[in-house]
């Protein structure tokens, strides 16, 4: 059997966001069923993965890491697979020598939405090639499939695997909604639509918005200026920056609705955790938000402001609405897991293996 390389950098993070949360908890459930692995990172193993059948490879940071990784895997092409779970580069560099699987997330460098510049430019470039040379390709949902199908026709269906993810918890945390708080959790930047949902906060009726709250947590990203004011200047709005995961979890055990009014997304895991509690969720038909939420969110069009606030006031105001979808939330985000996304994985690339 060959050994799985990985690329375990971002899993590694100490402030991971949505990939690098993908890639830590894929692996946390990865390392348990025994297969030989190589980790390539740039820092040791924390100790549950410092295990008998895994190995690491820590390399310099920087551009240095992905030529060494490349030039690692070239030389052990015969024993090593590589997964590639949030960079193209090192596929890119392999030339086909390596049996290579990148993970697509999205296409997001690809819309015409604001983005962020060196990220665009790295993935416009390495993605293609990436890809054409892959012994196999995986997304995180079928919107991102279809979306690789749609853009590369060189591509066949049957060499994608759609593996999705799971909840951040393994079992679901207890959620008391405060009956107040508007929970809207994702970095800033135009896509999340941050300003769109501060907007809508502030039309909500002045009875209603007089009794809400609206929390906005998420690192600073790109064009994210105009977002801090709007919460900096609208009355009842609170942004609260990046979050460690003990004060996610502790946002999200009081929310009473969470709100993620995307304009695209390849997952939308803080959707996926909010059902998961039970939080009653207004989110859009775009991207990967039907496939994660089903019939368990209230959808609205994430670019008419009038209707984020109608979605914003029934989940506020209409208690049957909210009890809904409370009860559909926790048996939709039962269809996902990280043994479910590990699973899917393994069965998609055993032939590489």
């Amino acid at each position: 059997m060959r050994t799985l390389a990985i690329d375990s950098r971002e899993a590694l993070s100490e402030k991971p966001t949505g990939k690098a949360r993908w890639a830590r908890c894929f692996l946390d459930e990865l390392l348990t069923r025994g297969i030989p692995v190589l980790l390539l990172s740039t820092r040791p193993l924390p100790p549950g993965w410092q295990l008998p059948h895994v190995r690491s490879a820590v390399l310099p940071a920087g551009m240095r890491w992905h030529l060494r990784a490349a030039r690692l895997l070239s030389s052990r092409r015969s024993e090593l697979t590589y997964f590639s779970p949030t960079s193209f580069i090192v596929p890119f560099l392999s030339g086909g020598s390596v049996s290579t699987i990148p993970l697509v997330h999205d296409l997001i460098a690809f819309r015409g939405e604001p983005h962020q510049r060196k990220a665009q430019i790295i993935e416009r470039l390495t993605l293609r090639r990436a890809l054409a040379q892959a012994c196999h390709i995986c997304t995180v949902s079928e919107a991102t499939k279809n979306d690789l199908l749609n853009r590369y026709a060189f591509l066949g269906s049957d060499r994608i695997s759609v593996v999705f993810a799971g909840p951040y918890s393994r079992t679901a945390p207890q959620n008391v909604p405060d009956g107040r708080t508007i929970l809207s959790i994702g970095t800033l930047c135009p896509r999340k639509n941050q300003i769109g949902l501060i907007r809508a906060f502030a039309l909500l009726p002045e009875a209603t918005r007089a009794h809400a709250r609206l929390i906005i947590a998420g690192g600073r990203g790109w064009h994210d200026r105009e977002i801090i004011r709007l919460a900096r200047e609208t009355p009842g709005v609170e942004w609260q920056g990046y979050v460690t995961d003990a004060a996610y979890e502790t946002l999200l055990s009081t929310a009473h609705i969470f709100a993620l009014p995307s304009l695209y997304e390849g997952f939308g895991m803080p959707v996926l955790d909010a059902l998961q509690r039970g939080i009653p969720v207004l989110t859009s038909r775009r991207g990967s938000l039907p496939e994660v939420a089903g019939e368990a969110a209230l959808f609205v069009d994430p670019e008419d402001e009038a209707a984020l606030m109608q979605g914003l006031k029934t989940l506020l105001t209409d208690d049957a609405v909210r009890l809904r979808l409370r009860n559909a939330g926790s048996a939709q985000a039962g269809q996902f897991s990280w043994k479910r996304t590990v699973d899917l994985f393994l069965s998609g690339v055993q032939a590489f293996l």
